[in-house]
């Protein structure tokens, strides 16, 4: 028989002692293989398998680990407050945070795909990646706080709001105890009528030295006027003890720049005008037997922004600082698959008519549906595990508001000594988790078939 024919149907040349091992596809053998395999695989089992193992077992123990617990850990995850409210804001989470971090992504990926300057754009956007999660918190915490001297976000909702609607800037100002003025409804009104010819005093007290209007200047004495009410609306305090005299204009005093003053008649207001930066003021002779009133709006609160981290707009704002760190990450890849894109198709669309929504709505979103795909479930993934930014930005008063299951998790364990319910949040997480990762493993194979 000669050589050819002694090798066997599968190509093995053979031997005395019959065919060959057949090795494997590298051409190693598989004892070798397992060799080089085993590091891998007893630190995979000593980081994963080993933890799982071990946070599955423990959730079915008591708080001590001394006896069997039964489902009484699981049932906690239902009945607890705070994991019923973990729970509640991680669907939210997961809702909101891929969507709009994916949907930002894609619009700034389409839009920065004509400019010149697009790829500084995307540096920019994606920079917040480079940022660590504890970097961020602490960042998003003085970008929310509420004192519009450090907030930017409070800076920038106040300074739109007061250029619709001016602020006060006498909140604390209020009647000395020789003042002619009295309470009404929230200001206040001359206890008699004014006449014209004469000058009105309207001493008041109460605004810091460093909160008077910046334009105020030296409160002036009044000059009377023939048919005409005028008077002086000032600061009637002077620093030092014994300095200055009450009721009377002083050097050192400032005028109430811009303080509204009302005459008014049987209720009805018949004039009105706004002192000058020395406090003086003249009202026409319509207000002759009037009374004098400061309304109200003198006096109210300055507005101090949005309560960004209260109760309720914690969560959403927590969402926004995530969304500003991941949607450079949704931008990039999303830019790699429309670079993909046949541009013949596009091209093809505007021939037929399309205008460039119509293209962007049916022919390059449906286009890039396998890497949004991608992104939207990478993110989910993300946000179901969510803690460090949860952790940093709320304060202590509303923490419990944006409490999510990582967090609960962490507070179950460590703060609270309860490692049998943090076991069982931490196999809950691991059993939501999971039905993304097949969703995502088998759209990846059928890419690979494709």
């Amino acid at each position: 028989m000669s050589s050819a024919a002694a090798e066997d149907v599968a190509g093995t040349p053979a031997t005395p002692s019959g065919p060959r091992r057949r090795k494997s596809v590298t051409g190693t053998r598989r004892t070798a293989a397992a060799l080089f395999l085993l590091p891998a695989l007893v630190l995979l089992g000593a980081l994963v398998v080993y933890p799982i193992g071990y946070s599955l077992i423990r959730s079915f123990l008591s708080q001590s680990g001394d006896s069997f617990a039964g489902v009484d850990n699981y049932r906690a995850l239902f009945t607890d407050d705070g994991i019923r409210t973990a729970l509640k804001n991680n669907i939210i989470w997961v809702v909101f945070a891929p969507t709009v971090s994916t949907a930002l992504g894609l619009i700034f990926a389409v839009l920065t795909e004509r400019v010149r300057w697009g790829t500084a754009f995307k540096l920019v956007v994606f920079m917040p990646m480079a940022i660590s999660m504890l970097a961020a918190g602490i960042i998003f915490r003085l970008v929310y706080d509420q004192d519009p001297d450090k907030g930017v976000a409070n800076a920038v909702w106040v300074g739109v709001h007061d250029s619709f609607a001016e602020s006060s800037a006498f909140p604390k100002a209020h009647p000395g105890r020789r003042s002619p003025l009295r309470s009404d409804q929230g200001g206040f009104v001359t206890a008699g009528t004014v006449h014209t010819g004469r000058t009105v005093a309207l001493p008041l007290v109460g605004v810091a030295p460093d909160r008077m209007p910046k334009g105020a200047e030296p409160a002036a004495r009044a000059q009377p006027q023939p048919g005409k009410v005028t008077g002086t609306a000032w600061q009637d305090f002077t620093r030092g003890k014994g300095v200055g005299k009450l009721g009377a204009v002083d050097p050192s005093e400032q005028g109430y720049a811009g303080m509204r003053i009302e005459a008014v008649k049987d209720g009805k207001v018949v004039a009105s005008t706004k002192a000058a930066a020395d406090g003086t003021f003249t009202l026409p002779a319509a207000a002759d037997g009037a009374r004098l009133r400061l309304p109200a709006s003198n006096f109210r609160e300055p507005y101090n922004g949005v309560d960004w981290l209260g109760p309720a707009l914690v969560t959403p704002a927590v969402i926004g600082s995530y969304v500003w760190m991941w949607a450079g990450f949704a931008m990039v890849l999303i830019a790699a698959g429309l670079a993909g894109v046949p541009r013949e198709l596009l091209e093809a669309a505007r021939v037929d008519g399309a205008n460039e929504w119509q293209v962007f709505r049916r022919v390059t979103v449906p286009l890039l549906a396998p890497v949004l795909a991608v992104v939207t479930v990478t993110l989910m993934i993300n946000v179901l595990k969510i803690f460090d930014l949860v952790f940093i930005i709320p304060p202590g008063s509303s923490q419990d508001d944006a409490n999510v299951l990582a967090l609960e998790l962490y507070r179950k364990g460590f703060s609270e000594d309860q490692p049998g319910i943090a076991s069982a949040i931490a196999v809950f997480l691991l059993l939501l988790v999971i039905p993304v990762m097949l969703f995502n493993i088998r759209r990846l194979r059928r890419e690979v078939r494709r």
